[in-house]
């Protein structure tokens, strides 16, 4: 599988080519942007042009873009109205909804890329028949206006009543939407687990989110990172036990590497304030993944 790395290790930080550099650097060929506004602001002409003009010289290539969570620059936390999704009942609601992705997907005319990976509501919600009917709608146009720019909608399995890989199943279903998924093994060891998620997915499976957590809090930590081999202390406000992953990795391995040209590895992390060179640990823990065997079948 080839490796890729998703921007949202520098999240906090405005995505400049100098990041770029750095991991091509590290080796890593293909790269997710995440769309989030003090990162990578997807209204900003300026930013995307510069970012266009490095890619057209570079050997790194951009294999999907995340969508955007909310419209302000710190995560949501402007109030409820800044939060984007494709559930939201309010005919009024749903269309600033469907601009914002929009604007996100024109991306594409300066920087191609293959994949927009969008979730299906938010973390925690509860399934509602309004809100099927809502992301419906919604898939349909934003699938349409990708397909004109050569980018393909993937749904994201994540934590809540409409989005665990059943959940997905059963709305394609309903639907009738000829949709492919991005499977991400920390939010499906939040809810079914890895294993059953992977082999209910299997055949959509296009992309992948590569993180571990304790099973409850979605924490984006480096897969095989543990308290006791982490760098630093432990920051404030967490504890030894959020910090340490229990996805059973040789397996994940295993069941990933049964189609090892349908989907990169691509590491979606959270950053460690205390981690002096991230890609450093990046690299190394793709050496460990790729370096995981078993005689386990899938």
């Amino acid at each position: 599988m080839q490796r890729a790395l998703s921007t949202h290790l520098f999240v906090g930080h405005r995505l400049t080519t100098v990041w770029l550099d750095r991991i091509w650097d590290a080796g890593i060929p293909l790269v997710e942007l995440f769309c989030a506004r003090q990162h990578l602001d997807y209204r900003n002409k300026a930013q995307i042009s510069e970012l266009g003009h490095w890619f057209r010289d570079s050997k790194l290539k951009v294999h999907s873009v995340h969508s955007p969570m909310y419209t302000d620059e710190i995560w949501g936390r402007s109030g409820p109205h800044a939060v984007i999704s494709i559930t939201e009942p309010v005919k009024s609601k749903r269309i600033q909804t469907v601009d914002e992705i929009k604007r996100a997907l024109e991306i594409a005319e300066l920087v191609p890329f293959r994949y927009l990976i969008q979730h299906l509501g938010v973390s925690g919600e509860e399934y509602d028949e309004r809100k099927v009917d809502a992301a419906f709608t919604v898939l349909e146009e934003i699938s349409l206006f990708a397909r004109q720019r050569g980018v393909e909608v993937l749904l994201e399995n994540i934590p809540n009543g409409l989005s665990s890989a059943e959940g997905l199943l059963t709305f394609l279903d309903a639907t009738h939407l000829d949709l492919n998924v991005c499977l991400d093994v920390g939010h499906a060891n939040m809810n079914e687990g890895v294993d059953t998620a992977y082999r209910l997915l299997k055949s959509r499976i296009r992309s992948t989110h590569i993180h571990d957590n304790n099973g409850t809090e979605d924490s984006h930590l480096f897969p095989l990172y543990t308290p006791e081999n982490a760098p630093g202390d432990t920051p404030e406000g967490t504890t030894q036990e959020t910090r340490r992953g229990t996805i059973d990795w040789r397996r994940t391995m295993d069941a990933l590497r049964s189609q090892p040209e349908q989907y990169p590895l691509l590491l979606e992390l959270r950053e460690v304030t205390e981690m002096e060179n991230p890609l450093d640990v990046v690299r190394e823990t793709f050496d460990q993944l790729e370096a995981l065997r078993s005689t386990h079948e899938f």
